[in-house]
């Protein structure tokens, strides 16, 4: 089983979805930006380079919204922390992804997401509503 990072960057009613290149591994398919925990590396640690490494940013605020042990069909197993990253320094410049977007937060279905992105997709809205980064209805 393989850890790994993810940051759900908000902004406003705003999160980050970025795309995979296409020879990638899931090529094309939609995530949150992230990867895989080096060997004695926290994912906390983890977490923080993939964001300087793939977008170039400090994170400076962020907190673990769940763990989830994810099985893909082609036998990928994961264990994932998603991590909720309210603050951030720097600009954000694409480093390796397709592209990136800032979607409604409601919209993240609307993606060609990763497998392992769908479940917390489904329920983001009502997981960022619970630690107060959104509302229904504002956008």
């Amino acid at each position: 089983m393989t850890g790994v990072s993810v940051a759900i960057i908000v902004n406003h009613d705003k999160v980050l979805l970025s795309q995979r290149v296409k020879s990638a591994r899931y090529g094309l398919k939609w995530e949150f930006p992230g990867g895989k925990i080096e060997e004695g590396e926290t994912p906390e640690a983890a977490l923080l380079r993939e964001c300087k490494e793939e977008l170039g940013i400090n994170v400076e605020s962020f907190t673990l919204l769940e763990k989830q042990r994810i099985i893909f069909p082609d036998k990928g197993d994961f264990y994932v922390h998603f991590f909720l990253v309210t603050k951030f320094s720097g600009m954000i410049v694409n480093h390796v992804f397709e592209q990136i977007h800032w979607i409604d937060i409601e919209d993240c279905l609307q993606y060609d997401l990763l497998d392992g992105n769908i479940d917390i997709c489904t329920r983001l809205p009502d997981l960022l509503a619970e630690n107060g980064e959104f509302r229904r209805g504002n956008n």
